[in-house]
């Protein structure tokens, strides 16, 4: 049927718009890709009745949302899997892997970067923050017609390195992104760049109204300890830096303890602008920071298992207040692109750190919508996904779980929800059904 020129009413037995109650039979009406109405069925129904809407109606089995957002991952390595078919010991042992199946001859990165981009579809994903290395890979999301940010990725690069023409190449590098969606820079990680790309590269982002994102607090060298002459004393800088060190390698060097975040945050990286990957080697004064500056976190649990660190601190998070998202990171570090699987590992990891308030399915299926939404600033204004909401974008995604209590069906989706969709659905247009 030629809906074109109609209205499309998506109606499920149930609603989960996540900024507003949850809805029994509920309806969201989509016109030209964005949504005009949400509700209780028979209502939304009769509103466009009442103005003459030509009305076409679309059934989806179970529970109708918003369509996921992961916060972070990088679909041009979708075709290295092997990388993570086993287990390791630590981010460098996973590097070295990674690092071999990387140099390998014949890489198709736009190929594997749209099969991650139909994968993330599969799973009910309509917008990323995708971390590009290499340019072939930039066009995924504009592709597949995802939402979301394109990073492209600034790695290695010493002070040295960073030239005038540098600096430059970055800039006609993100003005090269196919948009939409939006474009980013990723400045890799403090232990891969030095002191002055890490300083520059944000201040050309926020010259461009770009955004920014970064690993960070992801490998156990990056955590605080008890550094010499007290450099890393919590709550205090200790002096660390009037050392005017060219990079957190060299602090490290030297014995001063202070964590990755701290140093990111002097060098005036963070912001609201700015969301990181991981968060797991955080302490109290670092995650206040993260939440002082307006940063979100993009907690990937599975990829962390995988490369063998520690769980992060989920139930610390949940209790200060952290704006939190969902990011699966890439299949060389993941068993799968499933948004769902990480948000039930988080749930179960939230669980054994002590977590027991009752908001918990409520605050994990929020992270990975709405989270993953405002961490990439598109959770607000004419752009804004991550939600069901007049005016929004008409993201959907439908979920074949039971109906019969909307808080069944929502534990049902967070524990459980992975392998589940039925329907996705990107600014109207259906790009995924399950046969």
């Amino acid at each position: 049927m030629n809906t074109a020129h109609s209205t499309v009413v998506y109606s499920a037995d149930l609603v989960f718009p996540v900024t507003s109650p949850r809805i029994a039979d509920g309806a969201v009406a989509v016109e030209q890709g964005r949504i005009v109405h949400v509700g209780d069925r028979r209502w939304v129904l009769e509103t466009l009745a009442s103005r003459g809407a030509t009305v076409h109606e679309e059934r989806c089995e179970g529970v109708l949302a918003p369509g996921l957002v992961n916060a972070h991952t990088h679909l041009q390595y979708t075709h290295m899997a092997e990388v993570a078919a086993r287990n390791y010991t630590g981010f460098d042992d996973w590097g070295d892997a990674f690092d071999l199946a990387y140099a390998r001859n014949g890489h198709d990165w736009a190929a594997a970067s749209a099969d991650g981009a139909r994968l993330s579809l599969e799973a009910g994903v309509t917008a990323a923050a995708d971390v590009v290395t290499d340019e072939s890979a930039l066009g995924a999301l504009h592709d597949a017609g995802m939402h979301g940010i394109a990073y492209w990725e600034v790695y290695g690069k010493s002070n040295a390195d960073w030239s005038p023409e540098a600096r430059e190449e970055v800039r006609q590098q993100i003005r090269s992104i196919p948009t939409p969606p939006g474009a980013g820079v990723s400045p890799h990680a403090p232990y891969s760049l030095e002191v002055q790309p890490l300083l520059e590269i944000p201040d050309i982002v926020r010259e461009e109204g770009l955004r920014l994102h970064i690993h960070l607090a992801e490998a156990h060298m990056e955590r605080e300890f008890d550094g010499i002459d007290g450099y890393a004393a919590p709550g205090s800088h200790g002096g660390w830096p009037e050392l005017a060190a060219d990079s957190f390698r060299a602090l490290r060097s030297h014995g001063i303890g202070v964590s990755s975040t701290q140093f990111v945050d002097h060098l005036g990286v963070l912001g609201p602008d700015c969301h990181i990957a991981h968060g797991v080697y955080v302490n109290a004064e670092d995650r206040a920071l993260l939440r002082a500056r307006g940063s979100s976190v993009a907690l990937c649990p599975r990829s962390n298992e995988v490369i063998g660190l520690d769980m992060p601190p989920v139930a610390a998070y949940l209790r200060e207040g952290n704006p939190i998202a969902v990011g699966t990171d890439s299949l060389s570090s993941s068993p799968s692109l499933d948004l769902l699987a990480d948000v039930a590992a988080l749930y179960r990891v939230a669980r054994e750190q002590g977590y027991r308030a009752n908001d918990l399915h409520q605050r994990l299926f929020s992270a990975a919508t709405l989270g993953g939404a405002a961490a990439l600033g598109l959770h607000v204004g004419k752009r804004r996904i991550g939600q069901l909401g007049v005016g929004a974008v008409a993201d959907l995604a439908s979920f074949d779980v039971p109906t019969h209590d909307a808080d069944v069906a929502l534990a049902e989706l967070v524990e459980a929800g992975a392998g589940r969709v039925t329907r996705t659905v990107v600014a109207g247009v259906e790009r995924f059904r399950r046969p």
